[in-house]
């Protein structure tokens, strides 16, 4: 009775962990260490939320597009 994921679930749990090691070495550190005291630090960081969310709009709203013309073209 062991965890049986199917191939599809693996590749999102994967892109998930890559998409969220992306965000915290490329814009969470990087802003966390551009401040010195740490309520500056806290701000900056509660800020690259906004930067997350914007790029996953974005994620999701380009591949809404392509999964919604994909007959169209394909």
């Amino acid at each position: 009775m062991g965890l049986s994921l199917s191939t599809t679930e693996v590749a999102l749990a994967l892109g998930a962990g890559i998409a969220g090691a992306g965000y915290i070495a490329f814009i969470l550190l990087p802003a966390w260490h551009a401040y010195g005291r740490l309520w500056e630090r806290i701000a900056a960081g509660f800020l690259t939320l906004f930067i997350l969310a914007t790029l996953l709009g974005m994620g999701a709203g380009l591949g809404f597009a392509i999964v919604w013309s994909y007959d169209r073209y394909a």
